[in-house]
């Protein structure tokens, strides 16, 4: 069996772009004050800009509209291109909406139901020959769709939220031709009819509502799901949580009659099933004119005086160039971000930086390593953080980090933190093994996700390729709900990636200090293309202490390029052979 990617990521440059010209422009950069005087006061609110696509039921050729995005973005994988499709409440007949790279369609009521679609919203691969692997950076959110075949397409891998979606039929996760599949993420949504997974390899979702779920191949996790089949792994591999700790919805836009709002949504504990069955989703709102509008062109320091200001951050579709890092020092700010707006720091800055306060909210935007080595991308909270979030956490959620791919870009740590009790909700933190600014110290990236806080809980965390260890989790009382990983393929030779003693750097370590942490359906997989002798002595490292505890554990060879001596430090099976099986382990220790 090739491997899941990166085979065919060399058929996939080759293809041609697609010659739609470019929709948009950027806005330029707000003025800066005169040397000697203070900043004018920042608006709030304002025109979202020319990539977000705003439709109602009147809204002549949406179908066109949206044909014409799609071809523009089918291809795109590491383009420029950043679009938001927002749908007014009402009904819509007889749409299909494809979605490309970078394309995020959602509707603008409080509930699902608000905005209904007699269509579809597919996502599938014929750009990449039937293979849904690389369909990244693209989400669904906040519809209701009944499908016009009675089943919706969505065949996806990673960076793919689907969010808020109602389904009145079936849901397919598998390309047309059932070609090979890698997601993905389902969040607070309700599906009538059946789930089929098909050949995705595993998957995540997290308290929905589904009317069953027909089968399963590597690694099925739920958590908080009615419906989802029972406890299995690893024959058949699910994995099944009756709820989840704890946990908080997206933050979303909407209308309230003809004003923009954002809506909070509020915390839950021991979550189970959807938040908006009763039509009405139970949190708080803030008006558009709370939040600054970030269109590209807008410089970090304009970024920083908006949020010192008291305003929130909305991060419009496009591009954002960073020369020092936006900074949240307020609790309970959101930073919103729309179409995959991308922040890039120049000059080796740190993107982003949260202080140790309540209730921040990062949700939606990608953070793309710049051409100078970052130190890290996200900080969430400073070293040393020590204040008790229990009751207001920051969420980090559908935030997705790239090193290389739409270049050469570096950071030694991507993601890492330090406040107690955050919640990483859904997060891609990507070593980019394809495209454009790839190899061993091109895109060097030697750690992915360091946890130092504690309380943490991750639920949906996808990492991957990093050069060292591609999760390090020091914070006590750490808990993961699914982990999928790939080592780094293009490691050189076994003594690039010997850690001491060791053969290979654990995809997800915990540090030897730690006394109590928890993980359910956790996968890694090796596909060492460049030297196919490598061998890892494990894929997961952790104290052997009874308060660490693990659950569903698997590792695979993807065919037979290097192998896995064990699973967890010196327990389970090693892998063989070209035949790509998983090994697993039910529980540990």
């Amino acid at each position: 069996m090739p491997a899941r990617r990166s085979v065919l990521a060399a058929m996939a440059a080759a293809l041609p772009a697609a010659g739609l010209p470019a929709l948009t422009t950027a806005a330029s950069a707000a003025p800066a004050a005169p040397a000697g005087r203070a900043a004018d006061p920042l608006p709030g609110g304002g025109d979202l800009g020319p990539n977000v696509l705003v439709f109602d039921p009147s809204t002549p050729d949406i179908q066109g509209k949206l044909d014409e995005i799609f071809r523009q973005q089918e291809r795109a994988q590491f383009g420029t291109g950043r679009y938001a499709l927002l749908f007014k409440p009402g009904t819509y007949h007889g749409l299909n909406a494809q979605l490309g790279f970078y394309t995020s369609i959602a509707g603008l009521g409080l509930s699902p139901d608000d905005t209904s679609i007699n269509g579809d919203v597919t996502v599938d691969a014929g750009w990449f020959d039937g293979n849904a692997t690389q369909n990244f950076w693209r989400s669904a959110e906040n519809l209701a769709l009944t499908p016009v075949s009675g089943t919706n397409r969505w065949a996806v891998a990673q960076a793919a939220p689907f969010r808020r979606m109602h389904i009145r039929g079936g849901l397919n996760l598998a390309p047309d031709g059932y070609g090979w599949a890698s997601g993905g993420y389902i969040a607070d949504s309700r599906v009538d009819g059946t789930v089929g997974p098909y050949s995705q390899q595993q998957w995540y979702t997290r308290d929905s509502a589904v009317g069953g779920w027909t089968n399963a191949v590597w690694n099925m996790v739920f958590s908080g799901v009615e419906g989802a089949p029972a406890q299995g792994f690893p024959d058949p591999p699910y994995t099944t949580l009756d709820t989840t700790p704890v946990s908080r919805e997206k933050p979303f836009l909407y209308l309230d009659g003809d004003a923009y709002r954002v809506f909070l949504p509020e915390k839950r504990t021991n979550a189970r099933g959807i938040t908006w069955g009763s039509g009405t989703p139970r949190g708080t709102s803030l008006p558009l004119s709370q939040f600054y509008v970030v269109r590209p062109g807008t410089s970090a320091t304009t970024m920083n005086q908006a949020l010192d200001q008291g305003l929130h951050l909305l991060l419009t579709p496009g591009i954002h160039h960073v020369d020092r890092a936006v900074e949240v020092k307020r609790a309970n700010t959101v930073v919103l971000g729309l179409g995959y707006a991308t922040l890039i720091p120049d000059g080796g800055v740190t993107a982003l930086k949260v202080a140790d306060v309540d209730g921040v909210r990062l949700a939606g935007f990608l953070i793309d390593a710049g051409s100078v080595n970052s130190a890290t991308l996200l900080e969430v909270g400073p070293e040393g953080a020590s204040v008790d979030h229990a009751a207001n956490p920051i969420t980090v959620q559908d935030v997705f980090l790239r090193i290389g791919g739409a270049g050469a870009g570096k950071a030694t740590t991507s993601m890492v933190i330090n406040s107690n009790h955050t919640i990483v909700d859904h997060t891609w933190v990507w070593r980019a093994d394809h495209g454009d600014g790839v190899g061993w110290e091109t895109n060097r990236a030697d750690y992915g996700v360091r946890v130092n806080g504690a309380d943490v809980l991750a639920t949906g965390l996808f990492v991957e390729h990093f050069n060292k260890y591609d999760v390090e989790w020091r914070g006590e009382r750490g808990r993961t709900i699914f982990f999928q990983n790939e080592k780094a393929y293009d490691a050189p030779n076994q003594a690039a990636v010997q850690d001491g003693t060791t053969k290979g750097y654990a995809a997800y370590k915990v540090a030897d200090s730690v006394t109590t942490h928890e993980g359910w359906g956790l996968g890694s997989y090796c596909y060492y293309n460049v030297d196919p002798t490598i061998r890892q002595d494990h894929a997961f490292a952790a104290p052997r202490t009874p308060g660490v505890k693990f659950h569903d554990l698997l590792v695979v060879s993807l065919s037979g390029h290097g192998q896995f001596e064990h699973i967890i430090n010196d327990t389970g099976a090693a892998t063989s052979g070209t035949d790509t099986v998983p090994s697993t382990v039910v529980s540990y220790p």
